[in-house]
């Protein structure tokens, strides 16, 4: 897995979700970014959904067992800002809600989040990464 590719079409992804989300519905070229975004996510899973997927069970085995792993795509934040102590600020509806097996009312998040390529588990507005692209 060439994982700069990975960083990169995930960066892609990213800033084209973004570019959707300032768009009102009734922009001329919304559904035009809209199916633009379509296409890109199912190639992004046709090309990484398999390496991601297995990496996902693998976090879903370790911290929510009883949660269904999903397309990479869905884990994929919508926003999010880097701190300059290297942290992340991420939306509190981002990602995907899991059941946490240590703590199953907790409200828990996966996201995955570009630049590096990682996966950040949030539980309330604790965040640690429980995986990274190497």
């Amino acid at each position: 897995m060439n994982i700069q590719e990975l960083d990169e079409a995930l960066v892609n992804l990213f800033e084209k979700r973004v570019e959707l989300s300032q768009l009102s519905y009734n922009a001329d070229n919304y559904d035009d970014l809209e199916e633009a975004l379509h296409d890109m996510e199912d190639d992004f899973n046709e090309t990484y959904g398999e390496y991601l997927e297995g990496v996902l069970q693998e976090v879903h085995k370790e911290f929510c067992s009883e949660s269904d792993v999903l397309l990479p795509t869905a884990y994929l934040a919508r926003k999010f800002v880097e701190t300059p102590d290297g942290g992340i600020e991420i939306g509190k509806d981002a990602g995907v809600e899991v059941e946490l097996d240590e703590d199953p009312v907790a409200n828990s998040r996966l996201i995955l989040v570009p630049s590096p390529t990682r996966i950040v588990l949030q539980v309330g507005k604790k965040k640690s990464i429980v995986w990274k692209a190497e």
